[in-house]
């Protein structure tokens, strides 16, 4: 039986849209590379594996590519009157993602993380790495132990199970459940200027952050090279407008129950959004166990349908939607608080908590 394998998908809960851009016809990636042209849109193969559309007419100052970014639906959107400016910022941020995809890849087995989990330590790690290894341990105190990146011991312990045994099955045993927790402590990993050392038996997954440092990693690119706008989405969505004049990117939450359905628009100028959710990857028929663990009782959060959250970092996003999905109401507005950040909780009974 085929490995288990967890895949963000985009209807976890934003759909990215932004004011007088349509979307562009037939841009699936089965279709990128034989859509035809349109009369607003056309497709330029820059390398075997990289399309980008620019527009015409009123859209002829967007550029746009649509991809794969560490298993997640990815996209970037340039608005720039210059298209072979807008190619080579596009070029240039996808060979920015894939380097970082080399570093913090669980699937690529030459990756920097993937040698890091198979040996236990990595010395001279890349600073990639070393700054969201510290990342982690950051948002891994600021959220009470609720976000931790050492639940891949537990994501294999499901993922291996439900390959064995069938996706009908009940879950692992309390006590292998258990066995497992003890390898799930972010605090216990040693981080130096230079080395990374974990404990015997642990692995670290940083599918609950990545996206959101590559995002930024590519939006800071965009902004250096002096790229006035663009929404730049690389599994977790950021808006750049250094234009005050130039009209907000929106990003749509949408129904967990109903992904058709918007349940509220939001916002972005400078900020960024990132939702989780667990009923974007089940595990079993049941849907009890998903790809978000709670890292204090090894099994999936049933607190919230979805969490979202708007903050200046796709980096903070992300990695406070994944910790929020296991935090009690009064704990997630404690966070917002303290970092003056806004919060979605969809709970199960489809009621929407807005906190600010």
């Amino acid at each position: 039986m085929k490995p288990l394998r967890p895949l963000r998908r985009r209807f976890i809960g934003i759909a990215a849209t932004c004011t007088a851009l349509g979307m562009v016809p037939g841009l699936t990636r089965r279709a990128l590379a034989g859509a035809p042209e349109t009369s607003s849109w056309k497709a330029s193969e820059v390398s075997p594996d990289i399309v980008i559309w620019r527009g015409t007419g009123a859209s002829a100052d967007t550029t746009v590519w649509r991809g794969i970014a560490l298993g997640a639906d990815a996209e970037l959107r340039i608005i720039h009157p210059d298209a072979a400016f807008a190619q080579d910022m596009v070029t240039r941020s996808i060979a920015e993602l894939r380097r970082l995809e080399k570093t913090f890849s669980l699937y690529q087995h030459d990756s920097a993380l993937s040698r890091l989990n198979r040996d236990g330590a990595l010395n001279n790690a890349d600073t990639d790495l070393l700054m969201l290894m510290n990342d982690a341990v950051h948002y891994a105190a600021l959220t009470d132990g609720a976000f931790d990146p050492t639940v891949q011991t537990l994501w294999e312990l499901y993922a291996n199970h439900f390959t064995q045994h069938g996706t009908s099955s009940a879950g692992p045993s309390k006590e292998a459940v258990q066995q497992a927790l003890q390898r799930v402590n972010v605090s216990a990993i040693n981080v130096t200027d230079t080395q990374i050392q974990l404990q015997p038996g642990m692995k670290v997954t940083f599918n609950g952050i990545a996206q959101g440092y590559i995002t930024d990693r590519v939006t800071d690119l965009l902004r250096n090279a002096g790229l006035d706008r663009a929404l730049v989405d690389m599994g977790e969505i950021r808006g750049l407008n250094k234009n005050q004049n130039a009209p907000a990117w929106r990003a749509g939450l949408k129904d967990p129950q109903s992904p058709d359905k918007l349940l509220e628009t939001v916002l972005l100028t400078n900020d960024a959004l990132s939702t989780s959710g667990g009923y974007g990857t089940w595990l079993d028929d049941s849907g009890a166990h998903t790809h978000l663990f709670d890292p204090k009782t090894g099994e999936s959060p049933r607190l919230y349908q979805s969490v979202s959250v708007l903050a200046p970092r796709a980096t903070t996003a992300d990695a406070l939607s994944t910790a929020f999905s296991s935090m009690p109401v009064s704990q997630v507005e404690k966070v917002v608080k303290q970092l003056g950040i806004r919060a979605w909780l969809i709970l199960p009974d489809g009621q929407i908590l807005v906190k600010a």
